[in-house]
Order: structure tokens, then C-alpha cells, then sequence
């Protein structure tokens, strides 16, 4: 199986589909989606969100935990739902795309705002544009100025994986789909190039590196 990702480099949801393809061993390309210019994926997709999955049977899947589901279908081994693990796997995966990547959204913002800064001032503004839309005039600027609160929220709010993963070195146990959740929710904190990960939340250092260090390549002798 080959695949083609369409993905936004600083997406949380597609570095969680990178990682799942590497878990797999599923040989894939990487295309870089230019936040202005979406064409070919319109085109490969029919809509413009990422991440989106084009497989070489002709399948086109949108939406990380769809692609993730869809994916254990066709490549079941290794599995991302293990067994008797399945459906706290999808559970505790929900809850972290939804409720807890909205908070570690927020104390990110200075760094994404960089992030898309350093791609031009347009795709800077569109991101700005997006995202005051969708939460109200003046969001971003006041997501800057309260960084250190936001901040706050999101060691909060992995407090308890923090105290987990220092018992285990995967969030029940045996990886799956929970995990590769959280990592790519922790890449917030590394849209920048440098790992911002809060210092105190050593466990969550420990699981985001080993999560980190899993790959498709072949190993060299």
C-alpha cells in the first residue's frame, strides 16, 4: 500500500496521520499543502480541509480519525486498537482531539502566529482571519497577551496524562490510537522547531520522544 497525505505542517491532526502511516510502515508521500493555494487538493479531495488520505486504490479519506479507522481496516497489523483496549482507545482519542486540544490551541497561539508569520505576512493574516471568524474579532491578539494563563490551562489539562505516563510508558498501556492523539496534540508545542512542551510535565517529555522516535524508514545496518 502507497498513500498520499495532504497536510498543513503545523496541523496537530496530521501529525497524528504521519505518525499512525510510520507506525504502520505504510510507504506514503508528504504534500504540503500552501495555505493559500488549495487546488490540488480540492482536486484530490473535493473540499479543502487537511488532513485528507488519497491511497493508490483511488480512495480519498478526510478527517484524522477517519483516515485512522480506515486505515486499521486496510493495514491491521500493527494494530492502533488493541484488543480488549478498542473502544477506550476511541474514547480517550476523542476527548483529546476535541476538549483537550482546545486548550493546548490556545496556549499555543504566539507560536503559530510565528509559525505563519515566517511563511509570509498573507498566510499569516488568512490564519489570523480564520481564526478570529471562528471565535471572535481580536481572538489571537488576546490569546498572545494572556499566554502565560493559557499556558497554565494547558499544563492543567495534562496533568493527568503527566501522572498516567509515569506509571506506563503509554496511556493504557499498550499504544493505540489514544496515543497518537496525544502526540499530535503535544506538536503544538513544537510548531516552532523547538520542542515548548513545559519543562515540569517530564513524563509527557519522555512519551512525546518516544512516540517521536517511531519511523517508516528502513532501519541502516
Amino acid at each position: 500500500m502507497s498513500a498520499r497525505l495532504y497536510q498543513f505542517g503545523g496541523s496537530p491532526y496530521c501529525a497524528k496521520v504521519r505518525k499512525i502511516l510510520d507506525f504502520k510502515g505504510i510507504d506514503h508521500e508528504i504534500i504540503e499543502v500552501d495555505y493559500l493555494e488549495r487546488k490540488e487538493l480540492l482536486s484530490a479531495s473535493g473540499q479543502i480541509s487537511v488532513p485528507a488520505l488519497s491511497l493508490d486504490s483511488g480512495e480519498t479519506i478526510v478527517d484524522s480519525t477517519r483516515i485512522a479507522l480506515r486505515l486499521e481496516e486496510l493495514y491491521p497489523e500493527p494494530t492502533i486498537l488493541p484488543p480488549g483496549w478498542r473502544g477506550m482507545h476511541r474514547a480517550l482519542a476523542d476527548h483529546i482531539d476535541n476538549a483537550v486540544a482546545e486548550v493546548l490551541f490556545r496556549a499555543a497561539i504566539p507560536d503559530k502566529a510565528a509559525f505563519y508569520r515566517a511563511e509570509g505576512r498573507d498566510r499569516e493574516a488568512m490564519w489570523r482571519l480564520v481564526r478570529n471568524r471562528r471565535y471572535g474579532d481580536g481572538f489571537v491578539d488576546e490569546m498572545i497577551a494572556r499566554h502565560e494563563a493559557q499556558l497554565a490551562r494547558a499544563c492543567d489539562a495534562l496533568a493527568p496524562f503527566e501522572e498516567e505516563l509515569g506509571e506506563r510508558p503509554f496511556l493504557l498501556g499498550r499504544i493505540g490510537l489514544a496515543d497518537f492523539s496525544l502526540y499530535g496534540q503535544l506538536c503544538h508545542f513544537t510548531v516552532s522547531g523547538h520542542n515548548r512542551i513545559p519543562e515540569q510535565l517530564r513524563n509527557i517529555h519522555a512519551f512525546y520522544d518516544r512516540i517521536d522516535r517511531i519511523s517508516s524508514a528502513p532501519e541502516t545496518p
